[in-house]
């Protein structure tokens, strides 16, 4: 191979190849590589310097050091800016400003009288620099003794702790800042992960650099959590002395600055001895650091708190429940900040809502449980009850439940029939009917013939509900059912004309209540004053009226089922509406109706959708919504006034429910089977005489159906 070591450098003037290229094309051919010292090594170097002038001197190792401090230095000012930008963004000092939890909501009855109270009990925020030095010693001695001279992190208290929890079986101990805390109470979760961890302490150098110690101390004390759910220096002193930071003394700022260890465990109202044992501990650590001296520290006394108040507000019902989103939106700014307890008024009315609970309660209901729904035709709910005891179930049975409706649902087929041009007076054939393999029947086994809408709307005739439906089409009365506020799901499917599917009482008492106001939709609602509307839903959610004929109609009917059908045992000595429904075996069993200006709708059943054998909706929850109806609106009872009337005139002959003579009061003793009257030729005993289907639209709307009433493809 050809020595080009001593070759003369190219004579070309047009040769742009660097020299270290060239360089290394001949060592590549070369047999002796250049000396490692570099191109050109003393006097018998194979190359010159002359020969090459463009070849730069290598560098120096402290100019090689010197050039990878610069490029980290670049890298960490770059990274440090991002960091500076995300905790910007993410990390705002006015969020260290805002409340830990969303501050209370006191809800009031449409009287304005406080009815619960739901949320977080926030102090308002407080001036460290103001408060007595022994309060803001009590906190500093016991969570962070360095807070004054460390920058966020305390380095010294990592190490104790680290050496702690390495050495000893005793609970392990945190070495978390003040700072740290206000970091992650203001700004992140409770997760125990180190990426969570790292970013607290970002943050806390990031509060440091931004706030005085005097700032950070007074946001920490504004938001910290005291247990019995308060939040903040001044809740707490509030809470449990009852009396203002300024004026707490050095026993009881011990005892508030020990809760923030473990306040749901220590907090004093449940566990005394604990808080005072805690107290004690920070009693000593004042010491210790010098805030106090010794005889100071020994005339502390352990503290008292004030007990808690009997008739204290609930901080929940199954009214209060429903409504708290409406009223935390009706709220709106007058929750912000600290101290914002706002204060909301409802529709409810207490009197109402008392004898709803009293109802339920004496009710006799053994495993079954109960619901009710009572609002005014606009809409405005004034009682509410959603089960039979609130501290043993939250579950709102009037709002939360979906259960088949029964005959109850039957409303929206004779009102899709009625929108079609027919009349209370038209006819219907209640005659067996087999549509499409599903034979629907009546629950007495009666077929009536022709007979008008009145009779067999009375009759609540499953039959007549089902022809009505094929005339008129599923898809009419879905609309009705939508029109009228029904959100639920429903299957295009005939067995809907039965109550097949389901609804919430809530929403099936606002559609009674479109038919008793002539517009709808009816809007349940719980707020008194109701939220102002867009442009747009003032365009797309007027209500729509109902025409004449049609509410006439329907209000013709619903008065045929409670005066002479499957509801007389609702009957008040006042006009009213109303309709019942009942599923197979008695599984749902509902009346839903009105008088006057009160629309009322009962639910019985079990919450494991069990069989309740012989309820029906004209039974127990016909009688319910009646003596509801007669306390709330202070009338009679038809029985009661014909009672009355009986008392009054000897020649005066009591009549009946469908006129017949003597005072009828079988509803006493329905779960007999007899029908006992009382009039002036003596005392009649018989058996109980169904009125069209008093007790018979329970097999309505079953879940399944009974095999002679499915379909074909439904039988398994």
């Amino acid at each position: 191979m050809t020595d080009r070591r001593n070759d003369p450098p190219p004579s070309d003037p047009n040769d742009r190849t660097p020299a270290r290229v060239r360089y290394a094309y001949d060592r590549v051919l070369g047999d002796d590589p250049a000396p490692a010292s570099g191109f050109f090594a003393g006097e018998d170097a194979p190359y010159r310097r002359a020969d090459y002038p463009d070849v730069d001197r290598p560098p120096s190792r402290r100019r090689r050091w010197l050039r990878w401090i610069m490029r980290g230095l670049g890298v960490g000012i770059i990274l440090l800016v991002l960091a500076i930008v995300w905790l910007a963004i993410t990390a705002p000092l006015s969020r260290s400003l805002e409340p830990p939890a969303p501050p209370s909501i006191t809800i009031t009855d449409a009287d304005g009288n406080p009815i619960a109270r739901r949320g977080a009990i926030v102090g308002a925020r407080v001036d460290a620099s103001k408060l007595p030095k022994h309060v803001t010693d009590a906190f500093v001695a016991i969570e962070d003794r360095r807070f004054y001279s460390h920058w966020g992190v305390d380095p010294r208290g990592i190490a104790r702790a680290l050496f702690h929890n390495a050495t000893s079986d005793e609970r392990s101990q945190g070495a978390s800042t003040i700072t740290q805390q206000l970091a992650k109470n203001a700004f992140l979760d409770s997760d125990r992960t180190i990426g969570r961890k790292l970013r607290e302490v970002l943050i806390a150098f990031w509060l440091e650099a931004r706030l005085s110690k005097n700032d950070i101390l007074s946001r920490y004390l504004s938001n910290v959590y005291f247990g019995d759910n308060v939040y903040g220096l001044t809740a707490a002193a509030q809470h449990y002395f009852g009396r203002t930071p300024d004026r707490l003394n050095v026993g009881q700022a011990a005892m508030l600055a020990g809760l923030v260890k473990a306040p749901s465990r220590l907090a004093p109202t449940g566990n005394l001895a604990g808080a005072r044992a805690r107290q004690a501990v920070v009693v000593g650590a004042m010491e210790e650091a010098g805030f106090i001296t010794h005889a100071q520290a020994d005339s502390v006394q352990p503290q008292r708190v004030l007990p808690i108040r009997r008739d204290a507000l609930p901080t929940g019902t199954y009214f209060a429940d429903w409504v708290l989103p409406e009223a935390r939106e009706a709220a709106g700014e007058g929750v912000e900040g600290f101290g914002g307890d706002a204060t909301v008024r409802t529709t409810l009315d207490r009197r109402m809502q008392r004898i709803a609970e009293r109802v339920v309660k004496t009710a006799g209901l053994r495993q079954a449980q109960m619901a009710l729904v009572a609002m005014h035709p606009d809409g405005r709910v004034v009682a509410m009850v959603g089960g039979k005891d609130y501290k043993l179930s939250t579950f709102n049975r009037a709002t939360q439940a979906r259960r088949q409706p029964g005959s109850a649902f039957k409303l929206f087929v004779y009102l899709a029939a009625l929108r079609s041009g027919m009349t209370p007076d038209s006819m219907v054939d209640d005659s067996p009917l087999d549509w499409a393999g599903w034979k629907p029947r009546n629950d007495d086994g009666r077929y009536l013939g022709p007979i008008n809408l009145r009779r067999a709307f009375a009759r609540s005739c499953n039959v007549c509900a089902a022809r009505l439906t094929q005339q008129v089409g599923v898809r009419s009365v879905i609309k009705a059912a939508r029109d009228l506020g029904i959100s639920t799901p429903i299957p295009s499917e005939a067995t809907i004309s039965l109550g097949t599917s389901t609804v919430s009482l809530l929403e099936l008492t606002a559609a009674y209540a479109a038919i008793a106001d002539g517009r709808y939709p009816v809007h349940p609602r719980g707020i008194a004053e109701s939220r102002t509307k867009g442009w747009l839903e003032q365009f797309t959610g007027r209500p729509s009226t109902i025409p004449g004929d049609v509410e006439d109609g329907m209000k013709a009917l619903l008065d045929s089922s409670l005066n002479r059908g499957t509801g007389v045992e609702a009957a008040l000595s006042v006009p009213a509406w109303g309709k019942t429904g009942t599923t197979q075996d008695g599984r749902d069993a509902l009346f839903v109706g009105w008088s006057k200006d009160l629309v009322v709708g009962v639910w019985v059943g079990n919450d494991d959708n069990t069989p309740n054998p012989g309820l029906h909706g004209g039974g127990i929850p016909a009688r319910l919504w009646r003596s509801f109806m007669a306390q709330a609106l202070n009338v009679q009872t038809r029985a009661s006034a014909q009672a009355a009337a009986a008392a009054a005139s000897d020649d005066t002959e009591a009549e009946g429910d469908d006129g017949d003579a003597g005072l009828n009061i079988n509803g006493a003793l329905d779960g007999l089977g007899i029908n006992l009257n009382i009039g002036r030729d003596g005392i009649s005993i018989g058996p109980r005489e169904t009125r069209g289907d008093d007790r018979g639209d329970r097999r309505d709307g079953a879940p399944p159906p009974s095999r002679d009433e499915r379909r074909p493809d439904e039988e398994q």
